[in-house]
């Protein structure tokens, strides 16, 4: 976790643009002497950022370091809570299972789990989840919101907009979301959201989503038996991408939409969600664990379940499932 003089600092630098932020200056937000100051400045040098100093004028950061540590995902980071904790890792066999303690463990709503690599990234069903070094986003946020736990599966409907959305802004690209947690770009997987409870009968203790995005893989990074099925925003954009402005983007984006969510319902984020999806109105494959249902996609309901009608005429409610697109199998 970032020290509490550290979030100071980066959020001083932050606010500040491109003015210069003297030594003193500095040790007055930050509340410590200016000898602390250059300590914490010298560190962040050494994760990669670059400073400017200029004598009676103080310092200035001219540029950020590739990786996605605490200190860069904080640099420029414009939300009240969400990512406001940071639990960064070099790497860890999975997000999801150190968001999962830290939450029973108290920590604050809006805290994110994020790591370079996940030795055991897991999806839906327990699929693995392929996550290479210093290529993808691989982060868990921790939420606490007041609703049933029969509306949780709402939350990952809601990540799915955000995720659309920090891509669309980041890189122009316009994804599309197949029902429930998958993001596609050209028919291909680019993004899964894994989420779970930690739950009482009648209430939410906390609500841990997992988020994987390949972001700066290349063709020949993923495994052979997923290269016809995934891809990454480098190989359909043609340049690579900067995953901590992806990640404040997104970060930026599920606390905006969080916020409406708790304010005004699931109305406005069904709407959104059902603009982006890909399988509305089109025919496709339910594959349930218990029978392969064939018709067209309605929509959602209020509670995110699919609706579907068979050729019969019998609309079905689907609350877990594969789909498969026109015999696609994504």
């Amino acid at each position: 976790m970032q020290s509490e003089l550290r979030k100071k600092l980066i959020a001083a630098f932050t606010n500040s643009g491109t003015e210069y932020l003297s030594g003193q200056t500095l040790a007055d937000l930050a509340g410590c002497s200016r000898t602390a100051i250059w300590k914490h400045i010298e560190e962040l040098r050494k994760e990669g950022f670059e400073f400017e100093a200029v004598r009676k004028k103080g310092y200035r950061i001219t540029n950020t370091p590739e990786n996605i540590t605490a200190d860069e995902i904080s640099f420029g980071l414009k939300t009240k809570f969400v990512g406001s904790n940071i639990h960064y890792e070099e790497t860890l066999d999975s997000t999801q299972k150190v968001a999962y303690r830290l939450a029973y463990e108290g920590a604050p709503e809006g805290t994110i789990v994020i790591a370079e690599e996940q030795l055991a990234g897991r999806g839906r069903m327990q699929r693995k989840w392929h996550s290479p070094k210093y290529s993808g986003i691989w982060m868990s946020v921790i939420l606490r919101p007041e609703i049933p736990p029969q509306k949780a599966p709402q939350l990952t409907l809601i990540t799915a907009v955000a995720v659309v959305q920090a891509i669309q802004e980041t890189t122009g690209l316009h994804p599309q979301i197949k029902w429930p947690n998958d993001i596609l770009l050209s028919g291909k997987k680019i993004t899964g959201i894994l989420t779970e409870l930690q739950a009482e009968s009648d209430k939410i203790n906390s609500i841990i989503i997992g988020i994987g995005i390949n972001v700066n893989q290349r063709e020949e990074d993923f495994p052979e038996e997923i290269k016809q099925i995934a891809t990454s925003i480098l190989n359909e954009l043609g340049q690579p991408v900067s995953r901590a402005k992806l990640i404040q983007s997104l970060l930026k984006n599920l606390e905006k939409l969080y916020l409406l969510y708790l304010d005004k319902g699931f109305q406005p984020i069904k709407l959104l969600w059902e603009s982006y999806a890909i399988s509305i109105g089109e025919f496709i494959t339910a594959r349930t664990l218990n029978k392969t249902i064939n018709g067209r996609a309605l929509g959602i309901t209020e509670d995110g379940v699919l609706l579907m009608e068979d050729e019969a005429g019998t609309v079905h409610h689907i609350y877990s499932a594969d789909i498969d697109l026109k015999g696609d199998q994504v």
